[in-house]
């Protein structure tokens, strides 16, 4: 049976999202196409859910005394694209069209510098948890939804660990790979 979609993108933004607009972006260089789709974890304090702090600190507001932990990444100016947070809910911090400062340095297939060329995409998690089945669900039809926008992406998706190797871990063990790639495939049959 046929759904009906619920998510779009038009001009680089991500129709379906709540849109949280991050300052911490810059412009892709020219004439740069997005060809891949890097998946994250972050939890802010670390494997501590909800509390809003994900999205402070990608707006730079986290109020670094609220946790001993925030000191560590105090002055961090950080960002993504997306974010699906544990509820399911999608939102967006930085346009498409634009370069989110998610990847650091890093590589893919001997290309540097993934942020010139990725989508970030967070999920609220961590690696030593499970993450939940509606993000699961969601991912993969935002990732289809990307994938349609912007043809080069393919089935070129990574983990931060895999464009950062040794410098990253996420998104980590509990990660489900085959079962991601396995319900983007099953959403773009049901449409």
């Amino acid at each position: 049976m046929q759904q009906a979609p619920s998510f779009q993108v038009i001009d680089g933004q991500l129709i379906g999202a709540r849109q949280v607009p991050s300052p911490n972006y810059n412009q892709r260089p020219e004439h740069t196409e997005i060809q891949l789709v890097v998946v994250h974890n972050i939890s802010l304090p670390p494997s501590q859910f909800g509390g809003g702090y994900i999205e402070q600190f990608f707006q730079n507001q986290l109020d670094w005394s609220k946790h001993p932990y925030f000191q560590s990444i105090e002055g961090m100016q950080v960002s993504t694209h997306l974010l699906i947070l544990r509820s399911g809910e999608v939102l967006q911090f930085v346009n498409f069209n634009d370069r989110a400062w998610h990847a650091g340095r890093s590589s893919y297939l001997a290309k540097k510098e993934c942020n010139d060329y990725s989508i970030g995409i967070e999920l609220e998690g961590s690696d030593d948890q499970p993450f939940e089945e509606v993000q699961y669900s969601i991912l993969a039809e935002v990732i289809a939804t990307l994938q349609a926008a912007y043809p080069k992406i393919l089935q070129h998706l990574a983990g931060h660990s895999d464009i950062a190797p040794g410098r990253k871990t996420d998104p980590g063990p509990f990660f489900d790979w085959p079962k991601t790639r396995a319900l983007i495939q099953q959403y773009k049959a049901d449409q």
